[in-house]
């Protein structure tokens, strides 16, 4: 039981009656009547307010959040006792998050409800829990308040916001990299996968009539081919301490799982199989799938991974993908690469691409970029210009030594990234290399 602020205030005041008592001894007798009266008054108050309150809470929420994406969540107070209640409530959510509508305060009628809401944004991916809420409740006479705790404990996923992601860089791709788009159409005719024969039409390259269906028919027959399906995306995602530079609000390997969840939804509505292996904090396989279902299982498999600083091991990574893939693949390396990593990573690159198609993809920090863009005015200025530059040199020797050829490495900032994979996805499609 906590003393409420009229309680205080009562306290206060006969206090103040007992020192003008000390000067005027014709209140002493009402000093000692008001002390008595507010005792009993506390005193049976206080008893009143320690009985339960018979009241049950609901909390209605989603049991998955996208990321910094603000929802409501509804509280429901039923009240089943005999008498109101006033009380200020503050629900159990997950402090990390960001509120607004907290805490709140009112009157529960008897026998009677209340419902009311309030806002969250969660700002971590991972699984987080609600506890019961905490709240104060009114004695009758408002001089005491008890703290008590109402509902469950509720557990609940925040998932990357995949539904902002695809619109967001879907539209950026399309206009960044107009073919790259995942709305383009595909040209009949075009493509190297066999399809169907079919008439000659006016516009028809020479060399795609077939022959000898021609002489059989009588009459000029063509191939039509189609772009090259069945195949396999194999994602190698690095979560080690490289991953945790931050750009913007997210960090690099927030960014890297953004691009990787679009390409994902590019690549199987292509028709190939998506898949995925992390490295560095932890070890995560999950087999090349077909479908919708392949990319629901990929999005599950890493909406709680976090990047630690823990070092990543290349060699390892590239072994333990060698021995968990059977057939070739288009592997995509997901990393922030450092000239102090460039001889363990050029070893898995090459050990990779002896059997499947490796594509690395680096994130450099955008600060960089901004370095190079700003007038020098200043020394200071002139020193940051010349160490950002000698950096980037570096970077760019490191990434030579990688020997990937045929825009094969990818060294771009954050938000260039979603773009990036998916243009080169379609440029390997369209040339066949699997």
């Amino acid at each position: 039981m906590i003393p409420s602020r009229l309680l205080l205030w009562l306290v206060v005041l006969w206090a103040a009656l007992g020192f003008a008592a000390g000067w005027f001894a014709v209140l002493v007798e009402l000093w000692w009547a008001a002390g008595a009266l507010l005792l009993v008054l506390a005193a049976g108050d206080a008893k009143l307010g320690r009985q339960v309150p018979k009241v049950r809470l609901e909390r209605t929420l989603n049991g998955v959040w996208p990321l910094g994406q603000w929802r409501e969540v509804a509280l429901t107070l039923h009240h089943e006792g005999g008498r109101p209640l006033r009380f200020s409530l503050f629900d159990g959510y997950p402090t990390a998050w960001e509120m607004d509508g907290l805490p709140h305060g009112g009157q529960l009628m008897a026998r009677r409800f209340l419902t009311f809401r309030y806002r969250l944004r969660p700002l971590a991916r991972g699984d987080e829990t609600f506890s019961a809420a905490h709240v104060r409740v009114e004695s009758p006479l408002r001089l005491w308040q008890r703290q008590v705790r109402w509902g469950e404990s509720q557990r609940v996923k925040v998932f990357p916001d995949f539904a902002r992601v695809l619109g967001h860089n879907l539209i950026a791709t399309d206009q960044r990299v107009p073919q790259a788009g995942t709305l383009r159409k595909r040209q009949r005719g075009e493509g190297t996968d066999f399809h169907q024969l079919r008439e000659y039409r006016i516009g028809d390259s020479l060399r795609s009539i077939d022959w000898k269906a021609t002489a059989r028919q009588q009459k000029p027959i063509s191939r039509e081919y189609q772009e090259e399906r069945d195949q396999q995306v194999v994602f190698l995602l690095d979560s080690g301490r490289r991953m945790l530079a931050r750009d913007g609000e997210l960090a690099h390997f927030d960014h890297a799982l953004n691009a990787m969840l679009l390409l994902a939804w590019v690549a199987q509505k292509q028709g190939d199989a998506v898949g995925l292996m992390t490295f560095g904090a932890e070890t995560r396989w999950l087999p090349p799938q077909k479908g919708r279902v392949g990319l629901d299982r990929l999005l599950a498999g890493v909406y709680d991974l976090q990047p630690s600083e823990v070092a990543p091991d290349y060699a390892l990574a590239a072994e333990a993908l060698l021995g968990r893939l059977r057939k070739r693949a288009f592997v995509v390396l997901l990393t922030n690469l450092r000239d102090e990593d460039d001889q363990a990573l050029a070893a898995a690159v090459r050990l990779l691409s002896r059997k499947h198609l490796v594509l690395c993809a680096s994130l450099r920090e955008s600060a960089l970029d901004a370095v190079l863009e700003t007038p020098v005015t200043q020394f200071n200025e002139a020193l940051r210009l010349a160490a950002t530059h000698d950096y980037l040199t570096q970077r760019s020797e490191s990434s030579r030594r990688l020997g990937l050829r045929g825009g094969m490495l990818l060294d771009v900032t954050p938000d260039q990234l979603p773009a990036a994979l998916v243009d080169r996805y379609h440029g390997i499609k369209d040339a066949g290399v699997l």
